[in-house]
């Protein structure tokens, strides 16, 4: 390991005898490295996020499709800490579907979800500080696998990255030892908040980086950073609406996503991360943008299936579709509520939508059936994982 760069930081031996990662202060110094590469990433992801945030603001009603959005990016970003759980099993759990094919780890996903919209709830009053953070990891970690590593309090003890069971001394990375880590948050507080020259995406590309250096908690950090990226994106309003799933270029790239964060440990490269991560915004703005496009076009396309083909029940039946893309999922009592009909009305409505495709039970139940949008849930869906 190079430890002669202590551009970012450097290694300072504790008492125990290992070796733990004192990270300076940002910015960096010396300052970025502006070549003709980074201004070209820089100038591509600026001009991709800006088709995003406008495509988001042709949408009907950009609210009702934060829903989904939201949910990719809390699949994929729990996917990368090992979680199994897809966007078919949170939403069927969200719509309290007892399955028993359904991984454990789905309240995990569920937790992510609650975080990420307390998160975007409170930026209305509370900025992007270490208040928020900690909110935000008590709300991800309440209840599920690493409960026990003290929800949203900082650590008091020394933890480490590396395979599983690895000792603290065959770490591949050691953090700052607990009694630095408040003293960092606080500084990187400030960064965030700082008035500079730095653009804002470039300074959110590190801010990640150093939270996840700073490593705070015992548990949870890799999650807790990539929800802070969305906050920084919501909060500069680069982004009306959170509807970048960033996690879905750190998951294709994960391999390459801890070699950059390491190399800017060890050698001090914030230019390769700074250009990983502007590419990732850059991608997954472009698909996100194509992602909108085609809820456009599918919602024109469902509209009008359902206006030539439902009779005198197109104007119930556009009314649940509408609902549909607010939660992608519905049962007959649902729908017999939110349209005032009688039971057996809805019951031959929500038939309707099944013999048009556009709904698929998924239940297998005689009784109590649920039913989902599925050509809906499939523009979100994951290319790497297999589909329903």
């Amino acid at each position: 390991m190079n430890q002669n760069s202590k551009r970012a930081g450097q290694y300072v031996r504790q008492p125990a005898h290992y070796a733990a990662f004192i990270p300076e202060q940002l910015p960096p110094d010396p300052p970025i490295a502006w070549d003709d590469e980074l201004h070209t990433l820089l100038s591509r992801a600026d001009r991709a996020l800006g088709r995003l945030d406008g495509s988001i603001q042709t949408l009907p009603d950009a609210d009702l499709f934060v829903f989904m959005y939201v949910r990719k990016e809390a699949v994929l970003s729990s996917q990368i800490e090992g979680t199994q759980s897809s966007l078919n099993d949170l939403l069927e759990a969200e719509a309290s579907i007892n399955d028993t094919r359904h991984p454990s780890d789905v309240d995990e996903v569920l937790n992510y979800v609650d975080a990420m919209n307390h998160g975007l709830a409170r930026l209305g009053e509370l900025p992007v500080s270490v208040r928020l953070i900690r909110e935000i990891h008590h709300r991800l970690l309440n209840g599920v696998r690493g409960n026990q590593a003290s929800p949203g309090e900082l650590r008091r003890s020394q933890n480490w990255i590396g395979p599983g069971g690895s000792s603290l001394n065959e770490a591949i990375f050691v953090p700052p030892p607990p009694h630095d880590v408040e003293r960092l948050l606080s500084d990187l507080e400030k960064f965030i908040h700082a008035s500079d020259r730095l653009p804002p995406l470039v300074k959110i590309g590190l801010i990640h980086a150093q939270f996840e250096t700073i490593h705070p908690f015992l548990d949870g950090n890799g999650r807790v950073g990539r929800l802070l990226i969305t906050f920084l994106l919501c909060e500069a309003e680069i982004l009306i609406k959170p509807v970048l799933y960033l996690s879905y270029y750190f998951k294709r790239h994960r391999t390459r996503y801890y070699e950059l964060l390491q190399a800017v440990r060890d050698r001090g490269e914030w230019e390769e991360w700074i250009k990983f991560f502007l590419e990732g915004v850059a991608v997954v703005s472009l698909e996100a943008t194509e992602t909108a496009r085609a809820i456009v076009a599918r919602r024109e396309a469902d509209r009008k299936l359902i206006t030539d083909g439902f009779g005198r029940g197109a104007g119930s039946g556009l009314r649940i579709l509408e609902s549909l893309y607010r939660t992608p999922f519905i049962s007959v009592s649902q729908a017999a509520e939110r349209l005032g009909i009688t039971f057996q009305a809805a019951r031959n409505l929500i038939q309707r939508f099944v013999d048009a495709d556009l709904l698929v039970e998924i239940t297998g139940q005689e009784r109590y059936r649920v039913y989902q949008y599925a050509p809906y849930v499939r523009l979100f869906s994951d290319p790497d994982r297999p589909q329903m």
